[in-house]
């Protein structure tokens, strides 16, 4: 709870600085960078959170990995983050930040579950059929899990909307189950 907190009060002020600089589409797609090169590479998380690595060599990482590929507002930030020794709280940071940039911009996550990678004109209707539900823009992440067998799964926010096969076995066989097909007399 409390990491969530720290990250959110970071992340706004980015956000924040990021809007007040006109920057703030380069400083989402830096923190885009950030979460590929956390989630790619757990050594690095590890050593965000490593007690025992000083904060300057965190600082020196940080520097050797992002110097020439983020804004320069975004060196800013990690340096002041590294300076209040809560480097551990940068890819918690980097979440709160996309979350609070698509709330600033009015932008929609939507997440498409299939057994498949979609086409570009499945990928096309599916967007479109989000951005009905949702009346925003919508940015959509896709996901393949050949479990559910066909169809999709869709969720957006807090619903979900399963219009999978695997689904749909489940409720037959619930029915078949309830049903007797044996006529009482």
């Amino acid at each position: 709870m409390a990491n969530t907190r720290v990250a959110s009060r970071y992340a706004k002020s980015l956000l924040q600085l990021a809007v007040e600089k006109n920057i703030l589409d380069e400083v989402y797609q830096d923190m885009v960078l950030f979460q590929e090169v956390s989630s790619n590479n757990h050594d690095f998380v590890l050593m965000l959170r490593n007690p025992i690595i000083s904060h300057d060599k965190k600082k020196a990482v940080l520097y050797s990995i992002f110097q020439d590929r983020v804004n320069v507002s975004t060196l800013t930030i990690f340096d002041i983050i590294t300076r209040k020794n809560r480097e551990a709280y940068l890819p918690a940071i980097a979440e709160s930040f996309k979350i609070q940039y698509r709330q600033h911009k009015g932008i929609e996550k939507a997440t498409i579950i299939t057994a498949t990678a979609l086409t570009d004109e499945l990928r096309d209707q599916m967007s479109a059929y989000a951005k009905r539900l949702t009346q925003k823009s919508i940015e959509l992440e896709e996901k393949i899990d050949t479990s559910i067998i066909g169809g999709y799964i869709i969720v957006i926010g807090d619903q979900q909307i399963d219009n999978s096969v695997r689904t749909k076995l489940r409720e037959m066989s619930y029915e078949f189950s309830e049903t007797s097909y044996i006529k009482a007399y």
